[in-house]
């Protein structure tokens, strides 16, 4: 039998690799001889690095970049087995976990590492980028990364303003005659499944600010200085994106993305499905399992499971999911092409057990699920 594995990351138990290394040790303890094809995913968030590197046998870089609030941080991103694609996970470098709580302010944190890992990747000849931008500490506008590769972004005076959501209400003039010439020739994509425009009641803003340590004042300042970026960019480089869905992401990163690297914002999990070449593997198989850390109604839309019960619904091949935890109705599951959802959890844990668990829990749901497939064939 062809059995493919197809795991997201359980998050804060288990990598999506570690995940799928699980799986098929359930799987033979029940079906010895059987052809486990690993695929870890990822839909742009958590992950999406490793799962591509492991996929397409390319490679982890790191490097010192200037984190959220300017302190030096370690930040990697994977260029792929073909050497000329680059992945990078903005949260690497600006994201909110890097930094404690007290210093969650989104008028002083940066895109600015991310631009530096941009910059990275294209010295390493990378010229297809694929950017996950979730997770963030910022509420920029993207103009940290920009900053990074050579855009300065002037005041009344014609000075240069400084880092983070503070600068963005003193933006006149945005200068692009020195940005980065290899970006011309470099084709950007960014991984995102948030539809949130840049401004308004669903805005960048009024959502995401709170989350990063904004008050209400903060909030108010922030929406005039992303509504002023956004005036700027269609004035002077003639771009009016501020209301494309997806713009707001990551504080805003998604417009500044398509404005000063003309990227395209996709579907996270099909980017990566793609770059893993996922489709062709399914073919043929005779199974195939995912995963998610918790699945719920949710799950049917843009998440990871089903992007991948997608490819297998096209080829009429059974899906099944496996959740740390399944809330809510599956109807909209198998609409998607996920045949059967099962918890991996036995019976009631609090958290911290269910963590450490993970590993067995995981394994013997697999095998499980395996016996009972081949009693039903």
């Amino acid at each position: 039998m062809k059995i493919i594995i197809a795991p997201n990351a359980f998050k804060g138990s288990l990598s999506a690799w570690e995940a799928a290394g699980c799986i098929e040790e359930g799987i033979k303890i029940a079906l010895p001889k059987a052809r486990c094809i690993k695929v870890p995913v990822a839909d742009g968030g958590d992950g999406t690095v490793e799962a591509l590197v492991r996929d397409t046998g390319g490679k982890q870089v790191y490097k010192k970049v200037d984190g959220p609030v300017g302190k030096p941080v370690r930040a990697g991103f994977g260029v792929l087995g073909d050497g000329r694609t680059g992945v990078i996970e903005m949260a690497t470098a600006s994201g909110l976990a890097l930094i404690p709580k007290k210093e969650q302010n989104p008028l002083k944190t940066t895109t600015y590492g991310t631009g530096q890992l941009v910059k990275a990747a294209l010295d390493k000849g990378c010229r297809y980028l694929i950017v996950g931008i979730g997770g963030s500490a910022t509420v920029d506008g993207g103009i940290g990364m920009a900053q990074a590769l050579g855009i300065r972004f002037l005041d009344k005076s014609g000075k240069e303003v400084g880092r983070g959501g503070a600068g963005l209400e003193k933006i006149k003039n945005i200068d692009i005659s020195g940005v980065d010439k290899r970006l011309k020739k470099t084709k950007v994509v960014v991984a995102c499944d948030v539809t949130n425009p840049l401004l308004g009641r669903n805005g960048s803003a009024r959502i995401f600010g709170p989350q990063k340590g904004a008050d209400p004042k903060m909030v108010v300042q922030l929406e005039a200085g992303l509504a002023n970026l956004a005036r700027v960019i269609k004035r002077d480089l003639g771009k009016d994106i501020k209301n494309i869905p997806g713009a707001g992401a990551a504080g805003g990163l998604g417009m500044g993305l398509m404005a000063f690297l003309q990227a395209k914002l996709k579907s996270g999990i099909d980017l990566v499905i793609k770059a893993a070449e996922l489709e062709r593997k399914v073919k043929g198989a005779d199974l195939v399992i995912t995963t998610e850390g918790c699945i719920d109604e949710q799950t049917a839309f843009g998440k990871a499971p089903a992007g991948v019960a997608a490819i297998g619904k096209k080829y009429k091949i059974p899906v099944v999911a496996l959740g740390g935890q399944i809330a809510g109705k599956t109807a909209a599951l198998h609409k998607c092409g996920i045949n059967a959802v099962f918890s991996i959890i036995r019976s009631p844990l609090t958290l911290e057990q269910a963590i450490k668990e993970s590993k067995s829990a995981l394994k013997q749901a697999a095998e499980q699920i395996m016996r009972l497939y081949i009693a039903g064939r």
